[in-house]
């Protein structure tokens, strides 16, 4: 049955997509070692690239959705580390970031995570790929990670959120949009909160113990509100927005790796 996909008509106004989309574009790179360089059309004129980083056929793998200001080209070393540990990365970008092309709206990202699965799912089949799919999002990634793991719960063993945010209209006051002249209300926007509800497989949530972008209370009201049985928080001691993986080394993987295992 084909979804119905949501529209967020107040966020896709320039007065608020000038904050809330910061796209750093890549020249087009050489192909990575041990990854697959992919191209995935969304509409016309624009295409997603992609880096999937593949652990063999029948890994784990992680569909990921990177934060704000970030491309794929970022976390080539982590598509690497994760391979090491067996594990599988899919890392999807957005329109206008990076390698991509097109222009961001808030719209467009969820309606375009439905579409990436699609792909995805696509080529896994080709691929042979017969391991767990994992769905993770960092920061504004977390947005269509949870739109997808809520509305494909049978087909993912699991939801991963890297500093995610649970109220989207707090947010957007933070990083200067006037959402009480543009009459901007909670109702308008993500909902991460509200959809996560629906969610009941195992989920994983690491945060940054210092996040004064994205609180530790979103985390935890995300945290509550989630009904899976399996569910933690892992909160990153001394880690600001932008330092998890710093601070967090080799246990950040480690949490990771222990959630996918069954631990």
């Amino acid at each position: 049955m084909q979804q119905k996909i949501a529209t967020y008509p107040k966020l896709d106004r320039p007065g608020v997509l000038r904050f809330l989309f910061h796209p750093r574009k890549e020249a087009p790179s050489a192909p990575i070692q041990g990854a697959v360089d992919y191209n995935i059309t969304v509409d016309k004129g624009a295409i997603l690239a992609c880096w999937f980083y593949s652990a063999g056929p029948q890994a784990p793998a992680i569909l990921f959705f990177h934060g704000n200001g970030e491309t794929v080209d970022d976390y080539q070393e982590n598509g690497l580390i994760y391979n090491r540990i067996g594990i599988g990365l899919l890392a999807v970008e957005y329109r206008g970031y990076g390698r991509s092309t097109g222009t961001p709206t808030a719209s467009a990202m969820i309606a375009d995570a439905h579409k990436v699965f699609a792909e995805v799912k696509k080529w896994r089949a080709q691929q042979n790929q017969t391991g767990p799919l994992y769905v993770m999002g960092r920061s504004l990634g977390s947005a269509p990670a949870i739109e997808l793991a809520t509305k494909y719960e049978a087909d993912i063993a699991g939801l991963i959120i890297e500093s995610g945010f649970a109220y989207t209209e707090p947010l957007l006051r933070f990083i200067g949009v006037d959402t009480k002249r543009l009459g901007i209300t909670e109702a308008d926007c993500f909902g991460n909160f509200e959809k996560i509800k629906n969610f009941k497989k195992p989920l994983l949530i690491i945060h940054a113990q210092y996040d004064d972008f994205i609180p530790v209370s979103d985390a935890e009201v995300l945290l509550k509100n989630c009904p899976a049985q399996r569910k933690q928080l892992q909160v990153i001691p001394g880690a600001d927005h932008n330092s998890i993986l710093r601070f967090g080394g080799s246990d950040y993987f480690k949490f990771i790796k222990n959630l996918i295992d069954g631990k």
